[in-house]
């Protein structure tokens, strides 16, 4: 619990959170990027990659997007701990100090969707 009774409090772990969601974004992107290489490459030269390797993108693309899935849910829920560990002189007036961990949730929460969707786009 923190005693000091300023907002920089709140700042300094919503600049946390945000460093965190560009984090976990940039898993999810390049994780997508990764999956879609075999593909893209085996479309622009046919026959040029073996099967082998369009799993081996396949699998480590997934695991980056779950990576960033997983790095943009425990960064709210950590931010959710912190929040609840304020006092209301921390809060600025008016303040929506929750709207950052809703983003970040909603990231965690549509980059394991991507994951499923791939993976099952995958095996049917």
């Amino acid at each position: 619990m923190s005693d000091l009774k300023d907002p920089r409090v709140l700042f300094a772990a919503e600049r946390t959170l945000l460093a965190w969601n560009r984090t976990g974004l940039s898993l999810i992107a390049f994780g997508f990027v990764v999956e879609r290489a075999g593909a893209l490459v085996q479309a622009i030269s046919p026959g040029a990659v073996r099967a082998g390797q369009l799993t081996l993108t396949f699998w480590l693309g997934l695991a980056f997007i779950a990576l960033g899935a997983l790095a943009s849910g425990y960064s709210a829920r950590q931010y959710a701990v912190v929040l609840r560990s304020l006092t209301p002189a921390e809060f600025p007036p008016g303040y929506a100090a929750r709207w950052g961990l809703i983003v970040n949730a909603a990231v965690a929460l549509l980059g394991a969707l991507l994951a499923v969707s791939l993976w099952y786009w995958r095996s049917s």
